[in-house]
């Protein structure tokens, strides 16, 4: 089988497109460049936590006893911007490339022959226009400003303690930092990270499309997914971001277990929560070959069922109930062979799952989003119930 060749496969990305990436294009600092990359990262730091450092010094919030949370012992704006925000900057990296390589796949597995090529070019074309489109990221910026808007204290699990983003003890006014956070950098942090959605919201748009076109699945495949199994790893692409939503998690948490009093079984809660909210958002692009999927096993256990039912009547003819020439034997002949092979595949087709999705990609998935969360657990665990626990574990 000749394999299709497509130009607009190979260049496929959908991080490389929208307004945001044109306009960093002109200011030098897109692309994928490890130079570019750092500009970028810097770009970033120097818009969101410098001039919170610098405001916070000139009004004394950055350190001392002003405040109970002082910006520099604030765990959680420290991590959202010099952990958080650099990774969600660096995922482009990985993602992107994984991303065109399952592309790819669809093309070098024989998915898409050369009479479905121009449906699936059609599906790219699709994509990267609505990729570039102007409305879709200006809803973003003002959905990353409406809480900064409408809600006074951005910061959920900071609250009833004083800290840096106000003028002082007792104070609703905000402090000069507290207005740069709430302006420029929460906003710039949440448009980022809606951006990324956004961009999940395109590969989940590829996905449906491209699965309505006729491709060649077959139900024996041994990926129990028709062909469709390479799709997993793309959603493991995503672990920096669940990394990177953890980490804010988990620091925001920290805050309130270091400063406000709460108790580490108090916050399972919300830490938990994010992990199973991080897994299911990754698995729902999956969801839409789901119906192909099952539409493809139905089908099988109908036509393989059929087979198999004449094979195995064959076989019962020629060798259980005797109806085989006398010298034919049943040792080194293959009949035996061939009844296991059509069984073993119609055994495939019953485990054949309707979700692209393996074992190895959700773990990797929870221990992105649970990995953030092991200092803040060994920081409210006290010693002795760390050491009895391990002990425990030892036997």
């Amino acid at each position: 089988m000749n394999e299709a060749q497509s130009s607009l496969a190979e260049n496929f990305s959908i991080t490389c497109g929208g307004p945001l990436h044109w306009l960093l294009v002109r200011m030098g600092l897109s692309g994928d460049k490890r130079r570019q990359v750092i500009r970028r990262t810097l770009f970033a730091a120097l818009v969101t936590w410098l001039p919170l450092l610098v405001l916070s010094l000139i009004q004394g919030q950055a350190y001392g006893t002003h405040s109970k949370i002082p910006f520099l012992k604030d765990l959680a704006v420290n991590v959202r911007f010099l952990i958080a925000f650099p990774i969600l900057i660096l995922a482009e990296l990985g993602i992107d490339p994984k991303w065109r390589i399952l592309v790819l796949q669809f093309l070098r597995s024989g998915l898409v022959t050369e009479k479905e090529l121009p449906s699936f070019e059609a599906v790219i074309e699709r994509t990267t226009r609505l990729r570039d489109r102007v409305l879709p990221e200006a809803l973003l910026i003002i959905a990353a400003f409406i809480p900064s808007i409408f809600i006074v204290k951005t910061e959920l699990l900071m609250s009833g303690v004083s800290n840096w983003h106000t003028t002082g003890v007792g104070s609703n006014q905000a402090s000069l930092a507290g207005w740069w956070f709430n302006l420029v950098s929460a906003p710039f942090f949440r448009f980022i990270l809606l951006r990324w959605l956004w961009r999940m919201c395109l590969w989940t748009s590829f996905l449906w499309r491209a699965s309505r076109i006729n491709l060649y699945l077959v139900a024996t495949h041994t990926d129990l997914a028709a062909g469709l199994g390479f799709l997993s790893q793309g959603q493991t692409a995503f672990s920096p971001i669940v990394f990177a939503g953890g980490a804010v998690m988990a620091a925001q948490v920290g805050n309130a277990i270091a400063y406000q009093g709460a108790s580490l079984s108090a916050m399972k809660f919300p830490m938990i929560a994010y992990g199973v909210l991080a897994i299911i958002i990754l698995i729902v692009p999956l969801l839409v070959v789901t119906p192909v999927l099952i539409r493809i096993k139905k089908k099988a256990l109908l036509e393989y069922g059929v087979l198999v039912t004449i094979h195995n009547q064959l076989f019962d003819r020629k060798w259980i109930q005797k109806e085989q020439p006398p010298d034919v034997v049943l040792l080194g002949n293959q009949d035996p062979s061939s009844l296991i092979d059509l069984g073993s595949s119609f055994a495939v087709i019953r485990q054949m799952g309707i979700v692209p999705i393996d074992r190895l990609t959700l773990v990797t998935l929870t221990v992105a989003a649970a990995l953030p969360m092991v200092p803040v657990v060994l920081y409210a665990t006290p010693v002795d119930v760390l050491v009895r626990t391990v002990l425990k574990m030892l036997g």
